[in-house]
C-alpha cells in the first residue's frame, strides 16, 4: 500500500485503497506522505471522519513515525491537528466580549453563579480550565461538558470577529492555524477539509496531496456540511440576537407565520411545496434582508463596543436569509423535506441529492487524492463508491483501485452468529425476545460487549432493560449508553474495564478501536438500512430507478453493507483478538439480498447455533487476558502534539504498544526486501563463516546496500577476522 501511495503521488494520480483492519494503513500513507512533504516543502493534508482516528494518528502513529524518520531525514518531521472554530474556547467570549447563548438563563460567562445548577458548574469549570490550557481544544477536557455549556465559551466561524477581535493575537484557533502553516502533515476532519475546498477560505495551508481516511464516510460528511436547515426557533433566536441593534419584530412575526404553516404540513419530502409555505418563506427571506441592511454599522463604527453582538446577530440573520432563499430557489439537485422534532418543532431541511460533481470539481481537480478505508469495494469493484465520489462518467478524472486485503485469519478468530430464531425487527421497538438474546450474550461474555443499534431509542431501551435485570440479581456488569458522556470518554471506560458493555448508535459503528479482551462480542440489532422515510435516500433511489437501475440495491443495500462491514470490523483489531459478531436480524440469511450483505463482511466462521456461541463466549471470558492499557487524554500544544508535561504526568501505560500481529513468514521489510527467519539465519551464518558483503549480496541475489541495511537493523557487523559481534 505504501508503494502504491508513493507511486500515486509521483505520478499525480488519484488512488482508492481498500485496506482491512490491521493493515497498518495509516502508516502506509503517512510514510510516503512525509517523504513527499520533506522533499517538496509542501505539507500533506490527512482528513478523517472521526475524532478517534485523528487522535490515533496524532498521538500514536505520527510520533513513532517522526522518531523513525528523523535519522534519515536529518530533521524531525512536524505535524499539526487542525479543527473547526467551535472546537476551541474563545477567549474574547470568555471575557464577556460576546453575547451569551443563554442570555435568559442567568448563566452569562462573565457573571455565572456556582449555585445555579449543573450548567453553572460546568461553565465555572470551563473558565478554570481555560486559564491553564495551552491548546484550548475541547477534547482535552475530561470529563466533558454539555453542548449547552460549551456554547457559552465558543463561537462559530460566522460569529467570529476575525481581524477585528481585540484578542486575535491570543486566539487559540488563529495560533493553531498559524502553527500549521509550517508543518509537514496537517490532520483534520472531513467537514473542515470540505469547507476549505468548497468555499476557498484558505483555512488549510496550500497543499498538493490530500489523504482521506475513513473515505467511505466522505459523501455523508460532505452532504451534512452542505445541508441547511430552518425552523421557527432559529428565526426567533436570530431576531433576539438583534436586540437594540435593529428592529427585528417583523422577522419574528414572519417566523411565527412559518411555524403555523409548518405545523399544518405532514413530515417528509416536499417535492411540490404548497403556496402557503412559499409565501411564508418569502416573507422570512424579505424581512431577513431588511434586518441585515439595518444591522450594517455606520461608517467608522465597525469596531465599536457592540461589534461582537452585531457580528453574532448578522451571522444568525444571514443564515436565516440564505436558507430561506435556497429553499425558494428550488435548485435542480436539492432535496427539501420537513421533519418534526419534539423539542424544536418543525424543521425545514435542504440538501443536495448528490455531491459527486462538487467533489469532482473542488476536491479532485486541484491535488492528488488518496482515498482509503476498510470498506470501499463492494461486489468486487470500486464502481459504486467511485460513482458517489464523482470518479465515474463523462469527464471524470482517472483513478487506480487497489485492495490490499487483511492480515487476519478471520475464520479462526471470529464467529458470525445470526439469531435466526428471533422475530423479524419491527417498528414497535425492540421485542422482548431480542432483549433476552442481548442479555444472554452480555452475560456469557461477562460484559466485554459493544452493542450497535439502529436507533438511539433502541440503544436506550436495551440499556435500561439490562440495567434493571442485572440490578435485580446482583450481576456486576455495568452498561453504558452513548449520550451519557462524551463518546471518547465512554469508549475509554469500556476499553479500560472488562465487565462493561457499551451500547450506542451511529458514531460507534466506526472509529472505535478497542483491541484485546475488552471487546469480545459485537451485537448488531438489525440490518442498518436507511429509514424508509429518509428523504435523501428515497430521492436517490427514485432517481436511479428512473434511469433504469435498481434503486434499492444501489442505495439501501449498499448503505447497509457499508454499515455492517464497519460495525463488524469493531471486533477483530489485532492478530490475537477472538470473539463473536452477533446479528439479531434473521434477514441476514433469509432475504434475497442476504448474499450481497454477507459478501461485504469479513469471512468469519458462520453459525446459527445459539448454545455454541454462548459457550464460546463463556470460554473466552474465563480465559481472557487482562485488558489492553488505555491511552488517556493528555494536554496538547497548539499543533495538537501531546506535551512533555502531559507525558511525564500520565502514570497509566499507553495503548500505543505495538499490536500483536498474526504469524507470518516475514520478519521485516528492509530497503524493499521482505526478510524471512530463514534468510536472517543464513545471514548470521554467512557472517560467522567470514563472507564479505559482496559475497552475501551474491548469495541472496540482492544489492549490497540492501544486505548492509539488514545488517544494520539486526545490529550485526562484518568482522573479517571473526564471525560477528553485536554492536553495543
Amino acid at each position: 500500500m505504501a508503494q502504491a501511495v508513493s507511486d500515486a503521488i509521483d505520478r499525480d494520480e488519484h488512488l482508492l485503497v481498500q485496506a482491512g483492519t490491521g493493515t497498518g494503513k495509516s502508516l502506509a500513507y503517512l510514510v510516503p506522505s512525509l517523504l513527499h512533504a520533506l522533499s517538496s516543502d509542501k505539507p500533506v493534508v490527512v482528513a478523517t471522519a472521526t475524532l478517534a482516528l485523528q487522535a490515533q494518528i496524532v498521538d500514536r502513529d505520527l510520533p513513532r513515525l517522526a522518531e523513525a524518520v528523523t535519522p534519515l531525514a536529518g530533521r524531525r518531521p512536524s505535524y499539526a491537528l487542525v479543527k473547526g472554530r467551535r472546537n476551541y474556547v474563545c477567549l474574547h467570549k470568555l471575557d464577556g466580549g460576546m453575547p451569551d447563548d443563554d442570555a435568559d438563563s442567568l448563566l452569562g460567562v462573565g457573571a455565572v453563579d456556582a449555585g445555579v445548577g449543573r450548567l453553572g458548574q460546568e461553565v465555572l469549570r470551563l473558565r478554570s480550565w481555560a486559564e491553564h490550557t495551552v491548546s484550548g481544544d475541547r477534547d482535552e477536557l475530561v470529563p466533558g461538558v454539555s453542548e449547552r455549556a460549551w456554547r457559552q465559551v465558543s463561537v462559530s466561524a460566522q460569529e467570529c470577529l476575525g481581524t477585528k477581535c481585540p484578542q486575535r493575537a491570543e486566539c487559540f484557533v488563529e495560533r493553531a492555524r498559524e502553527a500549521a502553516k509550517d508543518v509537514d502533515v496537517v490532520v483534520t476532519n472531513h467537514s473542515f477539509m470540505a469547507i476549505d475546498a468548497f468555499e476557498g477560505r484558505m483555512m488549510l495551508p496550500e497543499h498538493d496531496v490530500l489523504v482521506v481516511d475513513e473515505a467511505h464516510e466522505l459523501v455523508d460528511r460532505v452532504t451534512a456540511t452542505v445541508t441547511d436547515e430552518l425552523s421557527a426557533g432559529m428565526i426567533a433566536a436570530a431576531s433576539r440576537r438583534c436586540g437594540k441593534l435593529a428592529d427585528a419584530s417583523a422577522l419574528a412575526e414572519a417566523g411565527d407565520i412559518l411555524s403555523e404553516v409548518v405545523e399544518s404540513l405532514e413530515e417528509g419530502r416536499l417535492t411540490d411545496p404548497p403556496q402557503s409555505l412559499i409565501q411564508a418563506l418569502s416573507r422570512v427571506r424579505d424581512t431577513a434582508r431588511s434586518v441585515l441592511t439595518e444591522l450594517k454599522p455606520d461608517k467608522g463604527q465597525e469596531d465599536g463596543p457592540d461589534a461582537g453582538a452585531r457580528k453574532v446577530a448578522q451571522a444568525a440573520v444571514d443564515e436565516t436569509f440564505d436558507t430561506a432563499e435556497r429553499i425558494l430557489e428550488g435548485r435542480e439537485l436539492d432535496v427539501v423535506w420537513l421533519s418534526k422534532d419534539p423539542r424544536r418543532g418543525g424543521v425545514l431541511r435542504v440538501a443536495p441529492m448528490s455531491v459527486a460533481m462538487l467533489l469532482r470539481d473542488k476536491l479532485f481537480g486541484e491535488r492528488t487524492v488518496v482515498m482509503t478505508s476498510a470498506t470501499l469495494e463492494l461486489g468486487g469493484t470500486f464502481d459504486a463508491v467511485a460513482g458517489t465520489l464523482g470518479l465515474r462518467g463523462d469527464g471524470a478524472p482517472g483513478y487506480t483501485g487497489l485492495d490490499v486485503g487483511s492480515p487476519f485469519d478471520y475464520p479462526k478468530q471470529a464467529i458470525a452468529y445470526v439469531a435466526k430464531h428471533l422475530p423479524p425487527p419491527g417498528r414497535d421497538g425492540t421485542a422482548d425476545q431480542t432483549l433476552d438474546e442481548i442479555e444472554a450474550l452480555v452475560r456469557a461474555s461477562g460484559g466485554r460487549a459493544l452493542g450497535l443499534f439502529s436507533s438511539m431509542r433502541a440503544a436506550q431501551a436495551a440499556t435500561e432493560a439490562l440495567r434493571e435485570r442485572f440490578a435485580a440479581d446482583g450481576t456486576d456488569i455495568e452498561v453504558l449508553c452513548q449520550g451519557e458522556d462524551q463518546t471518547t470518554t465512554l469508549v475509554r471506560q469500556f476499553a479500560r474495564e472488562p465487565r462493561v458493555a457499551l451500547f450506542g448508535t451511529m458514531t460507534l459503528w466506526q472509529g472505535v478501536d478497542v483491541p484485546g479482551t475488552a471487546c469480545q462480542v459485537v451485537i448488531i440489532d438489525r440490518i442498518p438500512f436507511p429509514r424508509p422515510d429518509d428523504p435523501l435516500a428515497s430521492a436517490r433511489t427514485q432517481a436511479i430507478g428512473r434511469m433504469g437501475g435498481n434503486g434499492f440495491m444501489a442505495v439501501s443495500a449498499t448503505h447497509a453493507a457499508l454499515r455492517l462491514a464497519q460495525g463488524a470490523g469493531r471486533l477483530i483489531r489485532r492478530g490475537d483478538d477472538r470473539g463473536v459478531v452477533a446479528f439479531l436480524d434473521s434477514r441476514m440469511i433469509t432475504a434475497r439480498y442476504a448474499g450481497f450483505l454477507q459478501r461485504s463482511l469479513p469471512p468469519f466462521w458462520p453459525t446459527t447455533d445459539r448454545e455454541l456461541v454462548l459457550n464460546a463466549l463463556r470460554r473466552l471470558d474465563e480465559t481472557a487476558a487482562p485488558v489492553t492499557p488505555v491511552h488517556e487524554p493528555a494536554l496538547r500544544s497548539l499543533t495538537g502534539e501531546v506535551t512533555e508535561d502531559a507525558v511525564s504526568a500520565t502514570p497509566r501505560p499507553s495503548a500505543t504498544e505495538p499490536h500483536p500481529a498474526p504469524p507470518s513468514t516475514r520478519t521485516a521489510v528492509t530497503s524493499g526486501h521482505p526478510w524471512t527467519d530463514d534468510e536472517d539465519t543464513e545471514l548470521r551464518e554467512g557472517i560467522d563463516a567470514g563472507l564479505s558483503l559482496d559475497e552475501l549480496a551474491d548469495h541472496f541475489e540482492l544489492e549490497p546496500e540492501v544486505v548492509e541495511a539488514r545488517l544494520a537493523t539486526l545490529k550485526l557487523s562484518l568482522q573479517p577476522q571473526s564471525g560477528f559481534t553485536f554492536d553495543a
